[in-house]
């Protein structure tokens, strides 16, 4: 059966962070059946039809880039640390945080596999509220792209995060912290993420503060004292591409498809939901983002304490690519422990094949031109 023209731009959507082609002089040959192979195992796609395995095809520079600088996605470990006893004191916060680290890096003490990589959550460090992170907030002057020296960190939580990971040998998003930009005073809800070694990898501000008013219920602005983030990220590991996002973030699908159409397999979201909004659309959301992308998807809250004037809502969890939910837990403090098997992306990506299938013809791509 010959393919149209059509098919082979629809097989340019599966090489991140590439939608479509651009029709530029700065192009190579690459050979068609082992290009073909290797998007076809990047999502589980049938066999090529004749034109596509025996034409020899020009492929975009830009193309082959991406294609090659996305890791492959292999199985692996994951926990959540729903960390409790957070108070005013931000080095006991510290030091029980360091502890719960090392409890998740060693598999609940040999109870569990040992985990790849570990997740915090939102506001880890410190007390969550608009009065409270002008007086937590450290500087952390990270700039992406640029080797960063831990021992001149002027950031204490930095310092502990980064020496954690290096201990313990995991990778490590440090959950958030308020975060003040030295060049500008302004403050932000930053997520920072470590190597094994201990090198500070990324970092991701949030992008959509969270500012809602529920008659009766609750009422909360972050904008009063936080600024908004304005950019997407992710980070490479040695068994996935993971993208970023906090909390308020979810409620917004367009992150969470930039991310996936840049090749995340996985999304991690530290966060905070409270009693209100959490059992209307914590586990909702989380579902709804990972059918979206069909990726796997994942949020980490702080534990539930009705001593502090804000109640997260717990239930920490992990959905994957099909939306169904294989972690959780309630909301007191507790370690969340998932195996992330690649083999449920690609059949879910092979059996319901929407990433070919968007019309950007019809409607846009809302990651174009990032």
């Amino acid at each position: 059966m010959d393919c149209p023209r059509s098919d082979l731009w629809t097989l340019s959507y599966l090489i991140p962070p590439v939608i479509e082609p651009e029709r530029d002089s700065e192009s190579v040959k690459c050979d068609p059946g082992e290009l073909a192979s290797r998007m076809l195992r990047l999502l589980a796609l049938p066999p090529p039809c004749s034109r596509v395995a025996s034409r020899p095809l020009v492929i975009p520079k830009h193309i082959t880039r991406a294609m090659s600088s996305t890791p492959a996605f292999k199985p692996f470990n994951l926990a959540l640390i729903q960390l409790g006893q957070v108070g005013p004191d931000k080095d006991a916060n510290l030091k029980h945080a360091r502890e719960m680290i090392k409890k998740a890096a060693s598999g609940s003490n040999g109870t569990k596999p040992k985990p790849d990589l570990v997740v915090l959550p939102e506001c880890f460090n410190s007390l969550y509220g608009h009065l409270q992170f002008p007086i937590y907030a450290e500087t952390i002057a990270y700039t992406p792209g640029e080797p960063y020296d831990i021992a001149s960190s002027e950031s204490q939580t930095v310092k502990m995060l980064s020496a954690a990971a290096k201990e313990e040998g995991i990778w490590l998003v440090g959950g958030t912290i308020p975060e003040r930009e030295a060049s500008s005073g302004k403050l932000y809800n930053t997520a920072t993420v470590y190597s094994p070694k201990g090198d500070l990898v990324a970092m991701h501000r949030k992008v959509h503060l969270f500012d809602i008013d529920i008659p009766g219920k609750i009422k909360f602005k972050e904008s009063e004292t936080l600024s908004a983030g304005s950019s997407v990220n992710q980070f490479d590991t040695e068994f996935a591409r993971i993208g970023l996002g906090i909390c308020y973030d979810v409620r917004f699908p367009e992150l969470a498809a930039t991310n996936a159409r840049r090749g995340c397999q996985v999304l991690i979201y530290p966060s905070a939901f409270n009693t209100t909004t959490g059992p209307l659309h914590w586990e909702l959301l989380q579902r709804a983002r990972a059918v979206d992308n069909q990726v796997y998807f994942t949020m980490c809250s702080p534990a539930r304490d009705l001593t502090q004037s804000y109640h997260a809502w717990g239930h920490s969890l992990v959905v994957d690519p099909m939306g169904k939910v294989i972690a959780e837990t309630d909301h007191e403090e507790d370690i969340v422990y998932a195996h992330i098997d690649p083999r449920v992306f690609e059949e879910a990506r092979a059996g319901i094949p929407v990433t070919t299938q968007r019309r950007f013809d019809v409607y846009p791509d809302v990651s174009k031109g990032l």
